[in-house]
């Protein structure tokens, strides 16, 4: 049985609600309500909760909970060519904050960048942020997932290696605290998300394939 809490939860969530209980231990209850507060505030911010996954032919999920900010034409020095459709998904505090395979396929390629921390709804974090690139090549179609850090996020967590089969909806990493996830999916994708939207990883429909 899966935890209910990703496990980069609990290097935080342990600790906190050890302080907790020493203050409680030594009646300092003012600082053992403020520890149980974290402790419980980091328990639902680190949630992993399951989702039901499409099983529609050519599907393309969701890779992260959140908010679409931006759906632009852009493309990205791994991608074979400049075809293509940037939808960018930005994450609050208060969202689940597990990524997830928007299509089944190999990761053809992993790619890590230094960068900066601002707000991760900045257009410009696609750009300037810390941000870890993968991409996924299903056989026919190639589309390309990045986490980005943002202003409070500044641990980027990826699973997935070079080589590694993953399954549709399958969790490959995690971001903490407040960021933004890109899928660059082809020209000629079906889209059936629009600016505004708010999406679910792994059971909300970006769009199919053609």
């Amino acid at each position: 049985m899966r935890s209910p809490i990703a496990k980069e939860g609990f290097i935080i969530i342990i600790p906190l609600a050890f302080l907790a209980a020493v203050f409680y231990s030594f009646s300092h209850y003012w600082a053992t309500g403020l520890f149980e507060g974290l402790f419980l505030f980091c328990c639902w911010f680190f949630r992993d909760p399951e989702r039901s996954i499409p099983q529609e032919p050519k599907v393309i999920v969701s890779p992260a909970d959140g908010k679409v900010v931006e759906i632009v034409k852009e493309s990205d020095p791994l991608l074979p060519n400049d075809n293509y459709i940037r939808v960018s998904i930005f994450l609050n505090v208060f969202n689940v904050h597990v990524n997830r395979i928007p299509i089944a396929g190999k990761i053809e390629a992993k790619r890590y960048n230094k960068g900066k921390f601002l707000n991760a709804a900045n257009h410009k974090a696609s750009l300037d942020n810390e941000q870890n690139t993968i991409l996924l090549n299903n056989g026919s179609v190639k589309i390309l997932v990045k986490q980005i850090a943002g202003l409070i996020a500044r641990r980027i967590v990826c699973y997935a290696k070079e080589g590694d089969d993953y399954q549709l909806g399958q969790r490959f990493g995690l971001i903490r605290f407040g960021s933004r996830t890109d899928i660059f999916v082809p020209e000629g994708t079906e889209l059936k998300v629009k600016k505004d939207d708010i999406v679910s990883g792994g059971s909300s429909i970006i769009g199919y394939l053609k």
